[in-house]
């Protein structure tokens, strides 16, 4: 079965996506719906399926061949995840969108699609950059006793979530902080996957390549959007010179820093019964699955609700 998939499967969903992205492309260009509107959604799953492929036939990591049953599991989380971000934004106000769908069903179906490619996008990334080499050896001194910093972290952490929400027009950046230094010390202390284990260890690739991957998912992320119909633009206060695309150039020092807070979110959801991390599941909080998930989904209809109301600045049609 491998071979047939290594060899058919693998190669005809390059095609496929390769063929779909190019057709949207175009057909965005000439505003042609849907494409116009959904280019974004369109333009991310191609490149997901295309480098997961890729990756397979190259014998590299890629989660959708070889845990397909993980890689969906985090389609879901990832809409969680970034919600978090949006739901921080209806008091930072530093973006809204346009000309989104008017029919609720067709709009909530595309946050949907949307974020649940946030998560793929940065761990398929970085699993094309460790396959292209970048970093290929690289270390650092070993930190001895991580479990030293967890107190400055937590401390940290509180700080990044507090200060922006109590004074959003000066501390707004802090966000994209606040849950690498929340969550990391979690993810040592019960020996999940972690950065700080990775540093104890003198390991400094991940890091490395998660970063240059919430880099080029950036540049993505904005250029995808400045063509798609219905978009994104932002409101930060200070930095709105010198744009690229819709973004303020100070503005991409952000995206690295995401990618390290979707790695700590995601491994941490492991002691919430919902192994989506990168270790071996842990059995002793398997009971708490159905209640996170339950508690996810009306997060998410309750977040997805506050975009209508906070954050969308025009409806479409």
């Amino acid at each position: 079965m491998k071979p047939f998939v290594k060899t058919v499967v693998a190669p005809f969903l390059m095609l496929l996506s390769a063929s779909v992205f190019l057709t949207a492309t175009f057909e965005m260009a000439h505003r042609v719906e849907p494409f116009s509107t959904w280019y974004y959604s369109f333009a991310w799953w191609s490149y997901i399926v295309f480098a997961e492929s890729f990756l397979y036939r190259r014998g590299g990591n890629a989660l959708l061949y070889a845990d397909p049953a993980r890689f969906l599991l985090r389609l879901p989380l990832s809409i969680t995840v970034w919600l978090v971000f949006e739901a921080l934004n209806f008091r930072l106000q530093n973006w809204r969108y346009l000309n989104l769908p008017s029919a609720l069903s067709v709009r909530w179906a595309g946050y949907a699609v949307s974020y649940a490619t946030v998560l793929p996008a940065i761990f398929t990334t970085a699993s094309l950059l460790d396959h292209l080499g970048f970093f290929k050896g690289r270390r650092r001194s070993p930190l001895a006793r991580p479990e030293r910093l967890y107190g400055a972290f937590a401390w940290t952490g509180a700080a990044c979530i507090l200060l922006p929400l109590i004074w959003p027009r000066y501390f707004f950046p802090l966000v994209w902080f606040a849950f690498f230094f929340l969550l990391e010390p979690v993810n040592h202390r019960f020996a999940l996957p972690s950065l700080l284990h990775d540093w104890s260890r003198g390991t400094i690739r991940r890091t490395y390549l998660l970063l240059l991957s919430g880099m080029c998912c950036g540049l993505l992320w904005e250029s995808l959007n400045y063509w798609a119909g219905a978009k994104w633009f932002y409101t930060v206060p200070f930095v709105e010179f010198l744009k690229v695309f819709e973004m303020p150039i100070l503005g991409f020092l952000g995206f690295p820093l995401l990618a390290l807070e979707c790695y700590a979110m995601v491994q941490s959801l492991d002691l919430l019964g919902i192994p989506a991390g990168d270790g071996l599941p842990r059995p002793d909080s398997r009971k708490f699955g159905p209640v996170a998930w339950g508690v996810m989904a009306a997060f998410d209809v309750a977040v997805f609700a506050g975009i209508d109301r906070f954050s969308a600045a025009s409806f479409a049609g």
